[in-house]
């Protein structure tokens, strides 16, 4: 590095667990070439700010957090970098409005980070200006070879595939994260023992279609089996599916494996079978139940939890209330219920109206969540009177004197602490004594 000093770098994720973990390969990366990680964003000499671009919610915070940016620049030599599925999806448009910005990568382009912010900072130093971009998609990039700079906890979270071959209509991922490609599972399971060996006790495998997995003979069920094995690791999860292609044999790993995790979460989008032909989902509303019943005559104590849009476009009240009968129908465990908000270069935003009002959109998800909420706390309180396992994750959310965990369905435990509790990645033993729409709370 021909710089004058050693450059601090503070890296903030928005979105989803793809984002976590795309953000730990890049610190890997920026590490092994000499630059230095700071939680402090006053003291860094780079801000990179790696961006999701599914909802409307996630734009409007990361160009909220680039005006706080501005100001900072204003006071001192700064280097912004704008990494992921923004960057790539809305490159023109930040390029020119945003000249803060003086890098642009995309997800498969990490690999060319360290050169990209080396030269930013040495134009920076001279006094000049000049961005540098690296948005190009790849059909190759896994990133193999690089392990991830963890932060430390419970959960480990290993990309097992990136890209998406589905093109769901109202999705943007596969015009930001490429086409499908697979990784080699020999290290998928070498970066399993590694996050063993420091202390993570489970594992998320994570994937834009993940039980489309495929590498030569290895389908997703051995993969999560091989996973599974690996010896200190307790719970292995997954997320996300496509109900399209869900085999017996996956169902019957999870199943039958006692440290695959009974939890899985479904996207199910619609219940509307005209509304799921226009987002291409390519399942009927009958059909993604019937997956329902099939998955739970085999996993008789599985969690099942679910995505649903609410508002997409033409979604009449009819349409509506078929989606509000099938959930009413499944007796889902819980569900993250979104409005539509349209993404420039889907299909969607090519070929149909955003012509549902944000109000009626928001009248919509709030009578689902009313809905998605009853069913959740009726089924949440099965556990009352129950013995449960539990990980040890952290102090709750809302007091220092409590500790909270998941099941192995996924579900939130509460529980006051004690004298001599074991710490975070024990597994533990609660009775269920009171239950939330939310919650737990063990004794």
């Amino acid at each position: 590095m021909t710089l004058k000093t050693i450059p601090h770098v503070h890296i903030e994720t928005f979105g989803c667990q793809m984002n976590e973990s795309d953000s730990e390969l890049v610190r890997s990366m920026l590490k092994r070439e000499g630059f230095v990680f700071t939680e402090d964003r006053e003291r860094a000499d780079v801000v990179l700010v790696n961006t999701c671009a599914i909802r409307e919610n996630a734009h409007k915070k990361i160009y909220a957090h680039l005006s706080e940016l501005k100001a900072l620049k204003q006071q001192r030599p700064l280097v912004v970098g704008i990494l992921g599925c923004m960057a790539q999806n809305l490159k023109s448009e930040l390029a020119e409005h945003e000249p803060l910005v003086d890098v642009l990568a995309g997800p498969d382009s990490y690999r060319q980070l360290p050169s990209l912010l080396t030269n930013a900072l040495a134009v920076q130093e001279q006094g000049l200006s000049q961005k540098g971009f690296a948005l190009d998609l790849s059909e190759y990039e896994t990133y193999e070879g690089i392990m991830p700079d963890r932060n430390s906890g419970v959960n480990a979270w290993i990309t097992v595939m990136r890209g998406c071959d589905n093109f769901c209509s109202f999705c943007v991922v596969p015009y930001t994260r490429g086409r499908e490609r697979s990784r080699d599972p020999e290290s998928i399971l070498r970066e399993a023992r590694d996050a063993s060996a420091k202390g993570f006790r489970q594992i998320t495998l994570l994937g834009q279609n993940v039980n489309s997995y495929r590498h030569e003979a290895w389908d997703f069920a051995r993969l999560i089996a091989a996973v599974a094995d690996t010896a200190g690791i307790d719970r292995v999860r997954f997320t996300s599916p496509h109900p399209k292609d869900f085999p017996a044999a996956l169902i019957d790993t999870i199943a039958t494996h006692p440290r695959a995790c009974k939890h899985i979460h479904l996207p199910l989008q619609a219940g509307s079978d005209r509304i799921l032909e226009l987002m291409g989902r390519t399942y009927t509303g009958a059909e993604y139940l019937a997956l329902v019943d099939r998955i739970r005559a085999t996993i008789p104590d599985v969690v099942l939890t679910t995505d649903i849009i609410c508002g997409f476009c033409s979604e009449s009240e009819e349409d509506f209330q078929v989606t509000q009968r099938l959930v009413e129908q499944a007796q889902l465990d819980s569900a993250y219920i979104f409005k539509y908000s349209e993404r420039k270069h889907t299909i969607a935003a090519r070929k149909y109206a955003d012509d549902i009002p944000d109000r009626i959109k928001g009248l919509r998800v709030a009578q689902l969540v009313e809905l998605q909420r009853s069913i959740t706390l009726k089924r949440n309180r099965r556990y009352i009177g129950k013995n449960v396992e539990i990980l040890v994750e952290r102090d709750a959310t809302r007091s220092s004197t409590q500790a909270m965990g998941k099941t192995d369905g996924n579900i939130t435990v509460v529980w006051d602490k004690k004298t001599g509790d074991v710490g975070p990645g024990a597994l533990i033993t609660k009775h269920i004594v009171d239950a939330s729409a939310a919650t737990l709370y063990g004794a």
